[in-house]
């Protein structure tokens, strides 16, 4: 009888093994960073964690008045799950860190102006572009001696970290390049003149600008041209079509235009979103 029952024991055990296992199995299998597990949410979205940094205006920004994230990637990437079923949830982060969180899956998606360029193709995948920007200059108001990028040549440069101004200014001829983690910073250090003049995304440049107009100025024009793109990781074609899907649909329906011309000011180019025409 103990021989009979230590042996219901050690199989019993067994079995309890056997489910925990199958328990951790299914719950290691591919849900997304934000998403939800169990029968009850059979029926659920798919929630997917969105990494932007919040001084990218008018791409995204903390709204002075309501406290809350907006802007331009904010309302098109969730105009995107709208039409694609699924819901975001925002964390904001240091820009820098934005390709690494994505690329290793603490962040299912990076959609903060991220300009597609090559490095970033081999840490992450993008979708199809949906901004063409460029780089532009921002000097102070008064500023007489810097009217372009031949300018820039030996004087002191704001720059924000791991953006393709900075990469651009360390390419100028004598340079000093200053670092910020946020664009905002960058800039009061060019209206306080600790630096000379500000290298940044043309767009950004500009809202900033037109919000301050006695402190600062663009000069020189746009510098390069070049797109955003919204990052997954490497290989997950699923979520990847997913969001060019929704950029299509939201091109189709209006929307993308809508959201283009409340936050930009002007009409989209045709192209947009997707690749311009060779």
């Amino acid at each position: 009888m103990q021989k009979t029952l230590k042996g219901l024991l050690i199989l019993l055990l067994i079995g309890l093994v056997g489910l925990f296992a199958v328990g951790c199995s299914q719950k290691e299998k591919g849900t997304p960073t934000g998403g939800t597990n169990g029968a009850e949410d059979e029926n659920a979205k798919p929630k997917y964690t969105v990494a932007f940094e919040a001084t990218f205006a008018p791409f995204e920004f903390r709204d002075e008045k309501t406290g809350e994230f907006t802007g331009f990637d904010i309302e098109l990437i969730k105009a995107i799950g709208e039409v694609e079923g699924f819901d975001v949830e925002l964390k904001e982060m240091g820009f820098q860190g934005i390709v690494a969180a994505v690329k290793t899956g603490n962040i299912d998606i990076g959609c903060s102006g991220i300009t597609i360029k090559e490095d970033r193709l081999k840490e992450v995948d993008f979708s199809i572009p949906y901004y063409q920007a460029g780089l532009g200059i921002v000097v102070r108001a008064n500023e007489t001696r810097i009217n372009g990028v031949e300018d820039l040549k030996g004087k002191r440069i704001a720059v924000q970290i791991g953006t393709t101004g900075a990469d651009f200014a360390r390419t100028i001829e004598g340079a000093t390049v200053i670092d910020f983690d946020q664009v905002t910073d960058a800039l009061m250090e060019v209206k306080n003149g600790g630096a000379d003049a500000l290298v940044n995304d043309y767009p950004v440049n500009l809202y900033y600008v037109n919000k301050s107009p006695k402190d600062y100025k663009m000069v020189g024009g746009i510098l390069e041209s070049e797109y955003y793109g919204i990052a997954v990781r490497k290989g997950n074609t699923e979520l990847l079509e997913k969001i060019n899907s929704g950029l299509m649909k939201l091109k189709e329906n209006g929307e993308y235009a809508r959201l283009y011309k409340k936050w930009i000011g002007v009409e989209p180019p045709e192209f947009l979103p997707g690749e311009p025409e060779a």
